[in-house]
């Protein structure tokens, strides 16, 4: 049993089964706000998870999450670091192993398996997300590998809005913007890493950018 979390656009947190069962997702689509919304959002999905498959009814059993897959990114620093903190500490206070997982990686399992699933072949594409002050942020994928996982072409990163397309051209990419990163699609890429035996991500986070913060300089000596 996995349970995901991902704060690199909304807060979304999902618990799922490690065949793809997804037995609960609860969503928050404000890009602002994680820190008040993830403490909720964790408690439903969990409470929900209780109840079996999303749709089906009957009595409530306990739910044993194994594994956290936490989402790094890419994302802004205040709103990424949420999830992470939450995932981290979750694993932490439960004893169980955190499974680091590209945000990215989850939107392109999620469009891999719907053309699949739909008899269509998935050209190269680029996942796309806002990044905000006038860049995108984009990893180009070309279908799935032997473990059912999305192949990378590039690794996350950031081009000026109006470059853009013409970056993916040179690429021969699509472009597939996604609003959001299902948190459900997050653990299932987490289950299929964890039964080959791989690491899919990094355990740093795929920070946008560097905070906007700055050390202040030491204050200046007055002499005597």
């Amino acid at each position: 049993m996995i349970l995901g979390i991902d704060t690199s656009l909304g807060t979304a947190v999902a618990v799922v089964e490690d065949d793809g069962v997804v037995r609960s997702a609860a969503t928050s689509p404000n890009p602002l706000g994680h820190a008040e919304v993830i403490g909720d959002l964790l408690q439903r999905a969990l409470a929900d998870a209780a109840f079996g498959p999303i749709g089906a009814t009957g009595a409530p059993e306990p739910v044993v999450v194994t594994h956290v897959a936490a989402g790094m990114g890419p994302g802004p620093f205040t709103g990424l670091r949420v999830g992470i903190a939450a995932a981290t500490a979750f694993a932490l206070a439960r004893g169980i192993p955190l499974v680091p997982v590209a945000s990215h990686d989850a939107v392109a399992l999620e469009v891999l398996l719907a053309d699949a699933m739909s008899g269509e072949e998935t050209p190269r594409f680029a996942v796309v997300t806002d990044a905000r002050r006038r860049e995108f942020a984009y990893t180009v994928y070309d279908g799935l590998d032997d473990d059912g996982l999305p192949v990378r072409v590039t690794e996350p990163a950031l081009v000026p809005r109006d470059d853009l397309d013409a970056r993916l051209a040179d690429l021969g990419a699509r472009r597939h913007d996604a609003a959001a990163v299902p948190a459900q699609l997050l653990a299932l890429v987490a289950a299929r890493a964890i039964a080959a035996g791989r690491r899919v991500a990094a355990s740093e986070p795929l920070y946008l950018r560097s905070p906007d913060v700055s050390v202040p300089a030491p204050r200046k000596k007055v002499g005597t």
